[in-house]
């Protein structure tokens, strides 16, 4: 084959590649973008996006397991603060964050904050039904079946927790992250103001050191 030849099928391949990429662009581009119906844009992902989604999926779900446990206190002698139930979680929460490999003076920070997370919706609740009573609850949950679900998420969280660590540790990557976990959580649960702020308590020790004993 001599060298004409050979430039030739060079440029009839490389044109023949260069037209199949040209194709396939629109189409990637295509499947990435949100998939819209009658010029509707389709419903937002299932679950929060990043890195830090699966996680914040989880502190919004304990957030909204707030409600209940508000619903199951309004109107009875249950006090909204309980310092020795709380000790009780937190210490269980080390032992179990130091059987996972998870530090523990960090995993009680975190959990902390989901408590004081929970009594902000709790209270926020609270302020909002003896305000107007006809948005009170009708029913009132089982507090040990409400207790089992958060036994549950306390798992799930601390292994979350585990799986995140290396995210968590870099301070601006974790920061960008948590951001757009929590802003598309939020969006996508539809949380009011209430439950918004108390996500923000929920995830301020996610990409910081572990706190002294005495933070709130």
């Amino acid at each position: 084959m001599n060298l004409r030849t050979r430039m030739t099928r060079f440029a009839m391949i490389a044109g023949m590649f260069g037209a199949t990429t040209a194709l396939s662009l629109p189409e990637a581009m295509a499947s990435a973008a949100p998939a819209a119906v009658g010029g509707v844009v389709a419903a937002p992902p299932s679950s929060s996006l990043g890195k830090l989604g699966p996680l914040t999926d989880l502190v919004i779900e304990r957030l909204l397991v707030s409600d209940d446990v508000a619903a199951s206190k309004f109107g009875t002698d249950s006090p909204i603060e309980d310092p020795a139930r709380e000790q009780q979680v937190l210490d269980q929460v080390r032992r179990q964050a130091e059987d996972l490999g998870v530090d523990g003076d960090a995993a009680v920070a975190f959990f902390r904050d989901q408590i004081t997370a929970s009594k902000v919706v709790q209270k926020g609740l609270f302020a909002r039904w003896t305000a107007h009573p006809e948005e009170a609850p009708t029913t009132r949950p089982d507090l040990a079946e409400i207790r089992r679900r958060l036994d549950r998420l306390t798992t799930e969280l601390l292994d979350s927790l585990k799986s995140t660590e290396h995210i968590r540790k870099k301070a601006v990557a974790c920061a960008t992250q948590l951001t757009l976990a929590t802003a598309s959580g939020a969006k996508r649960e539809r949380l009011d103001a209430l439950h918004r702020q108390a996500l923000e308590t929920a995830t301020d020790s996610v990409c910081n050191p572990a706190k002294p004993a005495g933070h709130n």
